[in-house]
């Protein structure tokens, strides 16, 4: 499990403070990753040794990327509240819906929101092609391939937004297709001497 030393290294990563009420958000949730989500395979069964750097510290990446004076974001695909949660946690100001096709893990998600009570999250089970509200974030985390995320990306993001597309934790990720017409991609890496393999992100503007 995290400990105070962790949290406080990922804090001055994000150029950032936390109140004591996030650290314990971000621990509670982290201690119900491993107790709840893992047991019923909303994460995989090798995890447990690291939860804290493979999904709490990796949901947290985004915000180096992310414009945290944004006031809505969307998370497609989120799973168990990944990243959507630990992003809530970090910018609790931030509306963020979360959705998952998959009622079983979109339930799950739902039992961590209130566990946690959060109440700047939503979680829906739909498909990002029935939602119609527009955000000024969305975010992708092992949820699409990179081509249909775009598409999606342009469904649901207001002028001006950005997308952000979590491509893995490899030495480089491979070859980038290029964007479809009105979109820029940008690939950029955060993490290196923080997380235990830099994080690759794909911007979608």
């Amino acid at each position: 499990m995290s400990s105070k030393a962790d949290l406080d290294r990922l804090a001055r990563w994000l150029r950032c403070e936390w109140s004591e009420q996030q650290r314990s958000l971000f621990v509670r949730y982290e201690r119900w990753l491993v107790e709840e989500a893992l047991p019923a395979g909303g994460i995989g069964p090798g995890e447990q040794p690291r939860v804290f750097d493979r999904h709490i510290a990796d949901s947290l990446a985004f915000l180096r990327i992310i414009d945290v004076s944004a006031e809505t974001l969307i998370d497609v695909g989120t799973g168990v509240g990944l990243p959507a949660i630990p992003i809530a946690i970090a910018l609790p100001e931030m509306d963020v819906v979360a959705i998952d096709r998959s009622e079983r893990r979109s339930s799950l998600a739902s039992r961590a929101v209130r566990i946690l009570k959060l109440p700047n999250v939503r979680i829906r089970t739909c498909d990002a092609g029935v939602v119609s509200e527009m955000f000024d974030v969305v975010t992708f985390r092992a949820s699409l391939q990179i081509l249909p995320a775009a598409a999606v990306f342009r469904e649901l993001a207001v002028e001006g937004g950005e997308g952000i597309f979590a491509l893995s934790r490899r030495t480089r990720p491979d070859a980038i297709p290029d964007p479809p017409t009105g979109t820029t991609f940008s690939l950029e890496a955060e993490g290196a001497g923080i997380l235990d393999s830099p994080a690759w992100f794909l911007r979608m503007r």
